[in-house]
């Protein structure tokens, strides 16, 4: 079975809109935020070891969105991840924010590995691609 990525974001001011909810672009920056801390803590290979010493990059090259419910000011959301599907160069992933037991967005975004220099795919290195595959979950 699959591991799923899990962690927490509460909803500041900073991501509502007047209205007190989550103005939408907030969510995307949220989804690169579960990237991202799936790659330091899941992966353990940050977004800063990965830049700046490795000298690649994890773009997303497409991402697919559906917003279920609102979320407001205060409310702490669970993101989740999983990889639906893992290419040579890409990973599609599959991310759920929830609060509570309430879905309140779904993401699916899609990973190219590339290099910073050139800005071309290149392959996951080894280490990287056995720990993503831990997270591949191909089912629902």
């Amino acid at each position: 079975m699959a591991q799923i990525f899990a962690h927490t974001i509460k909803v500041l001011f900073q991501h509502c809109d007047p209205a007190g909810i989550v103005f939408y672009p907030r969510y995307f920056e949220m989804v690169n935020q579960t990237v991202e801390e799936w790659h330091e803590v899941g992966l353990q290979h940050s977004f800063s070891q990965m830049h700046l010493e490795s000298g690649y990059g994890v773009p997303t090259v497409s991402i697919g969105a559906e917003f279920t419910a609102p979320s407001k000011m205060g409310d702490v959301l669970t993101w989740t991840l999983v990889v639906k599907k893992l290419g040579r160069t890409s990973a599609h992933l599959h991310i759920e924010a929830h609060c509570g037991d309430q879905l309140r967005m779904t993401a699916t975004p899609v990973l190219v590995s590339v290099h910073m220099k050139t800005g071309r795919p290149v392959p996951w290195s080894e280490k990287i691609r056995d720990r993503m595959q831990a997270f591949l979950n191909v089912e629902g």
